[in-house]
């Protein structure tokens, strides 16, 4: 008899499940609200911010809410961690009060695994989970193991339990975490996607690079594959033109495969949720996914995913519709508040360098987009008003299809002063009629169609289409 599940019928004859179905079970009208990034240091609820309750109240008309939670939270009077040597690229740090803040908001699922999850240690990361915690906000993707922060958690509502899987592909190496092997204990951190990274060159370029590696002392002159050159710890491959490429390590992806599957099994609707940069080019990164993606994201919707959610790039990606099921490639940023981020790639290099404090520094708005540091720690293209632009995706299933996704526009107060950027607000007029466009543009290599009706996206499906 063979093992494979799929050539074995799902149901017996009087109905019972022998294999454990992958399809969505949930009532008619189930809503999931997704947002990108959440970088935010305080709560936000109680300042009664310029249009925040138009944000709030499409956050808690939903089942399911989802952001990522690219930030620590912990009261820093009495912690006993320390900020670490390996760090997200700047130190996030949020007050105590942000977790039943966020709950008030209406955020009941979030995932964890990012370059952000350890940048205050264990003690950041442990102290985060107890707050969210007792803020009753299920999150997954980081752990005391492998074991732990790779598995789906689990949201109880009145349409249906949801599952969470939570992994990234950016991440400071000490992240990852570990089984235990043999009598060593497991390592605790976050649920890891491994990349192989590759520069494409076009041939003439290749071969130059090739002449260059076997005239250096110790190379492999006798490596003769005309498609690829290792230099340096580099990889080089040919293709038609300067790009990065990517491949997903397959022991990891094996195993994202099987707690997808066994989290759908467990569950009515299952999301995936992936946090990476690729491609980036420090400065700027790259409006669409890295190429490995597309077959990646496909892949979890086989396995059994309801929805494949990305963020982490910080600017707005397309969305694909793929077997009836949403993927949602970059959300963008939805808080980027970092007003108790301490500046700089490392705070210790710059200390008493901060651009926040410095009187005799004047930056403006205008400034800012030349590249010049800004008061939030960041210069070049992170003080571009791109950054600053995002949306609020709200699925609704009818059926257990996906019938409509509608996208409200959100822009992060980009001109203002540095004490109220970072919120949102719902973009109206010229610029959320852009910020849609632009959605549109994104998407429409994956063949999703997308209408502007009164300053919302929409995409709507007919039951039974692949799109």
């Amino acid at each position: 008899m063979s093992g494979d599940n799929h050539s074995r019928p799902a149901h017996r004859v009087d109905g019972y499940d022998t294999v454990g179905s992958i399809e969505t079970n949930v009532a008619d009208g189930f809503t999931m609200v997704a947002v990108g990034d959440l970088i935010v240091s305080r709560p936000l609820t109680r300042y009664g911010h310029p249009g925040f309750d138009d944000i709030v109240k499409i956050l808690q008309d939903a089942d399911v809410t989802f952001g990522n939670m690219e930030t620590l939270i912990f009261d820093i009077r009495s912690f006993k961690g320390s900020p670490q040597a390996e760090h997200g690229g700047c130190y996030h740090v949020s007050v105590p009060e942000l977790g039943p803040d966020l709950r008030a908001m209406g955020f009941n699922l979030m995932s964890r695994a990012n370059n952000h999850s350890l940048d205050w240690g264990l003690e950041g990361m442990r102290e985060t989970s107890r707050v969210l915690d007792e803020s009753d906000i299920v999150h997954a993707g980081v752990g005391e193991n492998l074991a732990q922060a790779s598995a789906a958690r689990f949201l109880e509502t009145a349409r249906g339990r949801v599952a969470i899987v939570s992994l990234a592909t950016t991440f400071a190496p000490m992240a990852r975490a570990c089984d235990p092997a043999g009598e060593a204990p497991g390592r605790p951190g976050l649920n890891a996607l491994r990349l192989a990274h590759s520069i494409v060159l076009p041939p003439e370029m290749l071969e130059s690079l090739r002449r260059v590696r076997d005239v250096l002392p110790g190379s492999m002159a006798s490596e003769k594959d005309p498609s690829r050159v290792v230099l340096l710890g580099k990889t080089f491959k040919a293709g038609d033109k300067p790009d990065f490429s990517y491949e997903a390590d397959p022991s990891d992806v094996a195993d994202i495969v099987r707690n997808v599957r066994r989290g759908k099994q467990f569950s009515d609707f299952c999301i995936i949720t992936n946090h990476g940069h690729e491609p980036d080019w420090s400065e700027e990164v790259s409006q669409g996914p890295a190429d490995y993606e597309q077959s990646f994201a496909c892949k979890m919707i086989d396995a059994g995913a309801d929805a494949y959610i990305g963020h982490g790039p910080h600017l707005l990606r397309g969305i694909e519709i793929y077997k009836g099921r949403p993927i949602l490639y970059s959300l963008g940023n939805f808080f980027y508040d970092h007003l108790r981020t301490p500046a700089g790639a490392d705070m210790f290099e710059a200390y008493g360098k901060d651009p926040r404090i410095d009187t005799d520094a004047e930056v403006t708005v205008d400034e800012e987009a030349k590249g010049y540091p800004t008061p939030d720690g960041f210069s070049g293209a992170f003080a571009a008003p791109i950054y600053y632009e995002s949306v609020i995706a709200v699925s609704r299933f009818e059926q257990n299809q996906l019938t409509e996704l509608r996208l409200y526009p959100v822009e992060l107060g980009f001109s203002k002063r540095f004490a109220n950027r970072g919120i949102p607000r719902l973009a109206s007029g010229q610029q959320g009629r852009a910020i849609l466009e632009r959605m549109q543009k994104l998407s429409e290599p994956f063949g999703t169609e997308i209408a502007i009706e009164n300053d919302v996206g929409v995409i709507r499906l007919t039951p039974g289409s692949p799109r």
